[in-house]
C-alpha cells in the first residue's frame, strides 16, 4: 500500500469539556474532531462551503483506532486525504496528528456515499466529486 499524503490539516482547539475524569479527551468527542477536519476538507476541495441543499453525499461507516491519548494540552490538529474512490463511495482516512512531535494520535477511516436525498436512494460519486477530489490531492483513482 503506498503511503498516503495529507494535504488538508486544521488544527483543533481542545477544551476544557472534552476531557474525561482521566485527564485525556474522551473518545466520543474524536468524532466531533473528524468532523470539523471533513467540512474544512469539502470546503477546501469544492472552494465554498457546503450548504444542506447542496449536500449528496453522507458516512455509511466510519472506525477508529485509538493509539496514543491526547490531553488538554497538546497541539493537535486533523488532517485528511481520500484513499479511494469507487462507483458509489469514497474513503476518506482522517488522524489526529500532535503538531509538537508528529505523534498520531488517532487514526479514523470513513466511507462517505453518494446519497440523493429528495429521493432517500444511494446515487454514484458525481464527476465532479471525482475531479474535485483528483485536483486538490493532485492523483488519479
Amino acid at each position: 500500500m503506498e503511503e498516503l499524503v495529507f494535504k488538508h490539516s486544521i488544527p483543533i482547539q481542545l477544551r476544557f469539556n472534552d476531557t474525561d475524569s482521566l485527564g485525556h479527551v474522551n473518545n466520543s468527542v474524536y468524532f466531533s474532531f473528524y468532523d470539523l477536519g471533513k467540512t474544512s476538507y469539502f470546503s477546501a476541495i469544492k472552494g465554498e462551503m457546503m450548504t444542506p441543499e447542496r449536500v449528496d453525499v453522507v458516512v455509511a461507516h466510519a472506525e477508529v483506532d485509538f493509539l496514543k491519548p491526547v490531553f488538554l494540552d497538546s497541539n493537535v490538529a486533523v488532517q485528511t486525504t481520500v484513499s479511494h474512490i469507487g462507483n458509489k463511495s469514497f474513503t476518506l482516512i482522517q488522524r489526529i496528528i500532535d503538531l509538537d512531535n508528529n505523534d498520531i494520535k488517532c487514526v479514523c477511516k470513513t466511507v462517505m456515499v453518494g446519497f440523493d436525498y429528495k429521493n432517500n436512494i444511494t446515487i454514484p460519486i458525481s464527476d465532479e466529486w471525482r475531479h474535485m477530489i483528483e485536483q486538490f490531492e493532485g492523483r488519479k483513482y
